[in-house]
């Protein structure tokens, strides 16, 4: 069975490279980067300075249409890990756990783990590093936290002192500080100090980094902050709620409410403050994007790049400023999409697959795609599928349709449409929102009643009714 799928592998152009040999299959260094838009170089937008998960991207294969299949970091990291979908009983918050939602579900590291591969996590990828923390090689390892900060992370005193007094702190900071003061920094010294490690290893690895930045609060050096002039910072052009969208698909973004500075519900942020919040960000993602550097430079320095694949991606999309909302916790594209790059060791040759993909696929597809790449047999727990065709030929075709949800919301992507419904605990259709990508990729007016659409509408709440009963 394995010999027939590596024939296949070869037949649609894979590199014969990635199984080196029998003995050995190729290492994994799997990239996770918390809240992550793509908003980067590599997807034709140059708001955000990512200069070295640029260079990473013209190296691999780009998914320019990548979905978590919700929206929420500890749901997704929970389904991801598992290949199970979310539904309305598992993985629905921020704090849901693999090991409590899936109890008898194996995570794609407890499986290589028994398949013989060294198993390694640093920093963020499950959301609670006790979820199937047994299931590593070795215990999760987290950066330190001081003062009950958790991840927030402030380095200068007075919002130290702030935050130990009240609990409350900015939603950014800009401390004139090294990159290993704040977290990432740190994730990234330890990953390079792992990597080295590896060297001696006589087993393939899968090594986990996840990077916090750029989630909240948008803290980072002061050299990252000042890449951007602050007067050039552009605030969200469709700051309002999509024409005709019902009152459900509006949320109070809650989790920004939390920080000094940020008006409280239903007021919103002015936009001088805007402006900082996206500077934050954007400032986040460049010191981010250094961490990664550093990470892949120590990667090729140690001969390591030539038998390791490498994904890199978002947990989720975020919002910044768009239909009025801010963080995730939404069915829009700007909560669900988000950064995929996966890079393929060479071929013997030296050449490379590299493009960009713009088939669909959706991060239940990830937990497949790995074990076709490292040789190993399918599960039947999985319930997305393999995305190794378009690793081979990016013009290759993606799914049909990716099913995102939140809470109540179901949500049904295809190429061209979006259709999001809201279902009660009966089962019965509450509202819905439906945009037409192909004209409207921004979903600034729900055609859902457009009688036009009906027959579209239709077609997409059947694919979408028929997916729900097979979770």
């Amino acid at each position: 069975m394995r010999k027939c799928f590596i024939a296949t592998l070869f037949s649609i152009g894979l590199s014969a490279n990635i199984f080196a040999t029998e003995q050995r299959p190729p290492n994994v260094l799997f990239i996770m980067i918390d809240d992550l838009r793509p908003e980067l170089g590599a997807y034709g937008i140059k708001a955000a300075r990512s200069p070295h998960i640029d260079k990473l991207a013209s190296e691999g294969v780009v998914f320019a249409n990548a979905y978590a299949n919700v929206p929420v970091c500890g749901a997704s990291r929970a389904s991801m890990m598992t290949g199970l979908r979310p539904s309305k009983k598992r993985f629905k918050t921020f704090y849901a756990r693999a090991d409590e939602d899936a109890k008898n579900a194996k995570t794609v590291f407890g499986y290589l783990t028994e398949q013989g591969y060294h198993t390694q996590s640093m920093g963020k990828i499950m959301h609670n590093a006790g979820d199937s923390a047994s299931q590593w090689s070795i215990p999760p390892w987290k950066s330190p936290s001081k003062g009950g900060m958790g991840h927030r992370n402030y380095v200068l005193e007075e919002n130290i002192e702030r935050f130990a007094h009240v609990k409350k702190g900015p939603a950014f900071e800009s401390a004139d500080v090294e990159d290993n003061a704040y977290f990432d920094g740190m994730i990234a010294d330890h990953a390079i100090e792992a990597l080295s490690d590896a060297q001696s290893l006589d087993q393939p690895f899968f090594m986990a980094v996840g990077f916090v930045k750029p989630h909240l609060p948008f803290n980072a050096p002061k050299r990252y902050w000042d890449l951007y002039n602050a007067r050039d910072i552009v605030l969200a052009d469709n700051p309002f709620q999509p024409t005709n969208a019902p009152r459900k698909a509006v949320h109070g973004w809650g989790e920004l409410r939390k920080y000094d500075g940020i008006p409280q519900k239903p007021e919103l942020v002015s936009d001088d403050m805007a402006r900082k919040l996206i500077h934050g960000y954007y400032a986040s993602v460049s010191y981010v994007d250094a961490q990664v550097g550093r990470v892949l430079a120590q990667l090729n320095n140690l001969g390591l790049a030539k038998n390791t694949i490498v994904f890199l991606l978002g947990d989720h999309g975020w919002s910044l400023g768009e239909h009025g909302l801010w963080a995730k916790h939404s069915p829009f594209d700007h909560a669900t999409r988000t950064p995929l790059i996966v890079r393929l060791p060479r071929n013997k040759d030296g050449s490379a697959v590299t493009g960009t993909a713009h088939g669909l696929v959706e991060f239940v597809d990830i937990f497949p795609t790995i074990l076709d790449l490292t040789k190993q047999p399918q599960l039947d727990q999985l319930q997305g599928s393999s995305f190794v065709a378009q690793l081979a030929d990016p013009k290759a075709s993606g799914k049909q349709a990716v099913f995102p949800r939140y809470l109540m919301a179901e949500v049904i992507k295809s190429d061209d449409y979006a259709l999001t419904e809201w279902y009660s605990k009966q089962g019965q259709v509450l509202a819905r929102m439906l945009y037409d990508h192909r004209v409207d990729k921004a979903e600034t007016y729900n055609v859902a009643e457009q009688p036009e659409y009906k027959e579209i509408l239709d077609d997409l709440h059947n694919q979408l009714t028929e997916m729900m009963k097979t979770r």
